[in-house]
């Protein structure tokens, strides 16, 4: 399981011109991607990290600050453009595989209490965000 961790001071996720996620306060916004063998050992590795990391302003966590979370699935986390001018996606899980995995990180999230939005699994997806630093990590557990 792979993640992009972006500190923001606004982000939104829209889809078909219509908004499906917003937070409009320091918060993280989540480019999460899932692989073929990943299962409930990564999600609550990636729960825990995303909630506890202090990355936010201050080296605070999302958990110190009641921050909220955009969460958005991004398989082309797995690309593979090493040979060739055609990227890859074949580490990447199916959906069938990576959306349980997908709505797993958001459920954990939200039962820690962590407020979380949620962009909509397979659908093509514009997102804006204000960066916040900017900060970018990258996890993978």
């Amino acid at each position: 399981m792979r993640a992009v961790l972006q500190r923001a001071t606004s982000a939104s996720v829209t889809v078909e011109g219509r908004v499906v996620g917003r937070i409009e306060q320091p918060g993280l916004v989540v480019l999460l991607g899932i692989t073929h063998d990943d299962g409930p050992d990564q999600v609550a590795w990636m729960v825990r990290k995303i909630r506890d990391l202090r990355i936010m302003r201050e080296e605070r966590s999302v958990a110190d600050l009641g921050a909220p979370v955009l969460v958005i699935s991004q398989f082309t986390l797995y690309g593979e453009a090493r040979k060739g001018r055609r990227p890859t996606w074949q580490a990447a899980a199916p959906g069938e595989v990576s959306e349980p995995l997908y709505r797993a990180v958001c459920d954990g999230l939200e039962n820690l209490g962590t407020h979380v939005e949620r962009g909509v699994f397979g659908a093509d997806m514009t997102v804006e965000l204000a960066n916040d630093g900017p900060v970018t990590l990258l996890l993978e557990s």
